[in-house]
């Protein structure tokens, strides 16, 4: 049993699923809703406030995005626990909510009973992304997305010339099909260059090759 009730903020722009978060939450013993907030300025500002125990806060909200919100508070408290909430839980927003100081992620669609255990993980200072990824797992994905988005240009001495020109090839959105017609290559031999560059980035599906490419050639670009 918690010693407290745990006060809560919650921060959506659509009403409709505030008030079925605040509905979930509120025969709760070991929680309370404090306040509600529709956009990030409404959050940062109702933040301050009310000082509540865990923030629910929505990733893309209009304006002030709940990254952004949550960045914003940071700079004041660094104490804040936010547990943001998504329709999508992937490799990928579990690094930009890390980034952005969040203790959780957890999807829309969350039964109440996960949803309790989210909040009370993220209240007693642990983090929570899921009910099957470890701590481990979670720093593992932290350093291997900070690479991909953060420092693209990091692996460039193991890449060779061929494979930096189909990165920049792949940036452009062209297919294997059309960057082996540039090339005077056979398509086989692109597809070959894409699983060796997958291999040796750690990279597991095509989008996540898409994105690096393109932050790598930003990165180039701007040396």
């Amino acid at each position: 049993m918690l010693n407290k009730t745990i006060r809560i903020l919650v921060a959506d722009d659509h009403k409709l699923f505030r008030s079925g978060i605040i509905s979930l939450l509120e025969n709760e013993r070991e929680v309370l809703v404090v306040g509600e907030a529709e956009n990030g300025d409404e959050l940062v500002e109702k933040y301050f406030k009310l000082k509540p125990d865990v923030v629910l806060v929505d990733i893309s909200m209009p304006g002030l995005t709940g990254t952004e919100a949550i960045k914003k508070i940071r700079r004041k408290d660094q104490s804040i626990k936010a547990l943001f909430l998504s329709m999508h839980d992937d490799e990928e927003y579990i690094y930009h909510c890390r980034k952005a100081g969040g203790k959780g992620l957890i999807s829309k669609n969350i039964m109440k009973g996960e949803l309790i255990l989210a909040i009370k993980k993220v209240y007693e200072g642990g983090n929570y992304f899921g009910i099957n990824l470890t701590e481990r797992r979670l720093n593992d994905l932290t350093s291997k997305y900070h690479v991909l988005m953060e420092n693209p240009k990091g692996d460039i001495d193991i890449l060779s010339p061929r494979e930096e020109q189909i990165l920049r090839f792949i940036s452009e959105g062209l297919t294997s099909g059309e960057i082996a017609e540039k090339l005077f290559v056979s398509k086989r031999t692109i597809d070959t260059h894409r699983t060796n560059l997958m291999q040796k980035l750690d990279l597991k599906s095509l989008p996540e090759l898409i994105r690096y490419a393109i932050n790598y050639t930003t990165a180039k670009e701007k040396k």
